[in-house]
């Protein structure tokens, strides 16, 4: 191995306790003390996530010695000084690995998955360094036919190096690059294909009936219409789709050649299946999603991202941009590659809209402050979420719809938000390395003005520092759209947010200003009856369907063990359900916006 070199090693020592063995050994460990430290987060979820709760043991050994470790913190450590030469120092410490989601690790018999920032530990001052990492199998029988999928390249010329999909060392530029590439080990599914000549790999763990063939060409005609979007050659030499496959589950995080995912896996198109089902379409509106943000993040990067600290919060105010503006794309996306239709696209944008304004939280909260609260608020929810929050994903999706049709129609069609993504690209996307020149607060509005040559302050200053209603309906008029708005339901409402449970009904959210508020009810009252009469899931609507708007019920509840009655005034329902509808057959601004993709969506900008 390389002196100038950090080298790791993993095993799934006892994959029946969810037990990882991680070593971690430093050549030139610092003589007075080497520090390590376990990072708190993983980049792409925003959330102090602690993974070193997980360590259930930890040592430190030079030349076959134990070396004392002290701990100085809640995730960091320092060795005992080992004399004034530097020497080879190890860490070995065991991880508990049972988080089935996709920011940590978790194994069992049937397969193995990490992050690395939930399991190498960082040696301070030598996070620049080549990392060299062993990935060794399990021992036993069992797992004899076991594979490795990651997007990290084989350590080439090194002693042990791996073959694809095999066992053995692999290597990282640095510490950066190390936690950037999942790892998956088991016996998964395997499937390939090329999009504009880069080679992408699907790797699915889980029981499934999966459609390979069907998956892998809706990929490649999503993959590619994304590269060429952003303009080839793409920024990744490879690319893999880790798929784990559950009975429910939901969630995707990105990495710069690869994307962890978490699917039901009723989600995956199955042989014969028809047209492009529900499902199967959230599922690819998923993969889209962490696809772009191959660039929008990954590559495009706030500044406040430029240089991660992993010990700590990093604040930005800009995720409305780069997960708002990707969660646009990402089904848009589907529509310009020709994976769903144009009326298909237009009714998942009404979604969006009812999901933002069904929330009392978008008028107390500005997106530039979701963002910055993300740490403390959105990836912390509660009973009173909906009541304070905004999401930057959704509103960030209808701020981007709203600026992209404001440009479109400002300039005829001649600059769009697509413009703006690829002059971000090429003026701070980093084509290699971990630098790459950060987006301030307000570059995204300077280059949307710039190339549009529209005054967009007052648009910034309302979509995204303030909390008025976005003004979509007279913004898409122009591209023969008519937003029309009608009431979800005839059935008076609460005010509140509903779970049931078996044959209970609680309430999960009590809306602000809401009936139930002014009522004192709370979330968590367990419903027992209205008017005299039992409450079930099935009863409760028929109990509220014959009442109207300003009648009053009597609702008994349960607080905790204290039985309660309430007296509550019926509202209106909600004017919470939107669609979309076309109303001229033919407009030229739409086919340009929602057209498939023509050569000016492709071709590459003069711009250097």
């Amino acid at each position: 191995m390389k002196p100038a070199s950090i080298v790791y090693s993993i095993r799934p020592s006892h994959p029946e306790a969810h037990i990882f063995e991680v070593r971690c050994t430093l050549a030139n460990a610092d003589p007075s003390g080497q520090r390590f430290s376990l990072p708190a987060w993983i980049p792409g979820s925003y959330l102090i996530r602690d993974f070193v709760r997980h360590i259930v043991s930890i040592r430190a050994e030079a030349a076959g010695k134990p070396v004392r470790l002290d701990k100085i913190d809640k995730h960091s450590w320092q060795a005992m000084p080992t004399g004034k030469k530097r020497s080879a120092l190890t860490v070995i410490c065991e991880v508990y690995a049972w988080d089935l989601s996709v920011r940590g690790a978790h194994l069992d018999q049937t397969h193995a998955f990490f992050n690395g920032s939930s399991v190498f530990l960082r040696a301070l001052g030598h996070e620049h360094l080549l990392c060299l990492v062993d990935i060794q199998r399990p021992l036993g029988k069992r797992y004899r036919d076991w594979r490795v999928a990651t997007a990290l390249a084989s350590a080439e010329g090194e002693k042990g190096a791996a073959d694809r999909h095999g066992f053995g060392v692999y290597r990282a530029a640095n510490y950066a690059e190390l936690i950037d590439h999942p790892v998956e080990m088991g016996g998964f599914t395997l499937a390939t294909f090329s999009a504009c000549g880069v080679p992408q790999e699907v790797v699915i763990s889980g029981r499934h009936d999966c459609d390979l063939a069907r998956l892998t060409a809706d990929l490649t005609r999503l993959c590619e219409w994304q590269i060429r979007f952003f303009g080839e050659p793409a920024p990744m030499p490879h690319y893999l789709f880790l798929i784990t496959a559950i009975g429910d589950g939901y969630g995707g995080l990105e990495h710069r050649a690869s994307t962890a995912l978490l699917c039901a896996r009723d989600d995956l198109p199955y042989p014969g299946m028809q047209g492009t089902p529900e499902r199967y379409r959230t599922f690819l509106g998923l993969c889209s999603h962490e696809y772009f943000h191959s660039w929008n993040i990954k590559r495009i990067r706030p500044a406040a991202f430029s240089a991660c600290d992993l010990d700590a919060e990093n604040y930005t105010t800009l995720l409305w941009a780069f997960e708002g503006f990707t969660s646009y794309y990402d089904d848009l996306a589907l529509l310009r590659c020709g994976l769903i239709e144009p009326e298909e696209w237009l009714g998942l944008v009404a979604r969006t809209i009812d999901k933002v304004l069904r929330d009392p939280g978008r008028k107390r909260q500005t997106l530039a402050e979701s963002s910055f609260d993300a740490w403390t608020k959105f990836y912390r929810p509660d009973e009173n979420t909906p009541n304070a929050v905004v999401s930057y994903y959704a509103k960030g999706a209808l701020v981007a719809l709203a600026l992209d049709l404001r440009l479109r129609a400002g300039t005829r069609n001649r600059v769009s938000l697509d413009d703006v993504m690829r002059a971000l690209w090429l003026r701070h996307g980093e084509r290699a390395g971990y630098g790459g020149v950060g987006v301030g607060d307000d570059d995204i509005r300077l280059l949307a003005e710039e190339l549009s040559g529209l005054d967009l302050a007052q648009f910034f200053a309302a979509a995204i520092h303030g909390t008025s209603e976005l003004a979509l309906a007279p913004l898409l008029k122009p591209f023969g759209i008519q937003m029309l708005r009608q009431n979800a339901s005839t059935t008076p409402t609460l005010g509140a947010k509903i779970s049931t449970d078996g044959r209970e009904v609680r309430l999960a959210t009590v809306y602000a200003g809401s009936p139930a508020q002014t009522a004192g009810l709370s979330a968590g009252d367990l419903l027992i009856a209205i008017d005299g009469l039992r409450v079930t899931p099935d009863s409760l609507e028929r109990l509220l369907c014959r009442r109207q708007a300003g009648e009053s019920i009597r609702i008994v509840a349960f607080r905790r063990d204290e039985l309660m009655e309430f007296s509550l005034r019926l509202e209106s329902p909600a004017s919470d359900k939107h669609q979309l509808v076309v109303k001229e057959k033919r407009n030229v601004l739409r086919e340009g916006w929602l057209g498939v993709m023509t050569s000016r969506d492709t071709a590459s900008s003069s711009e250097s």
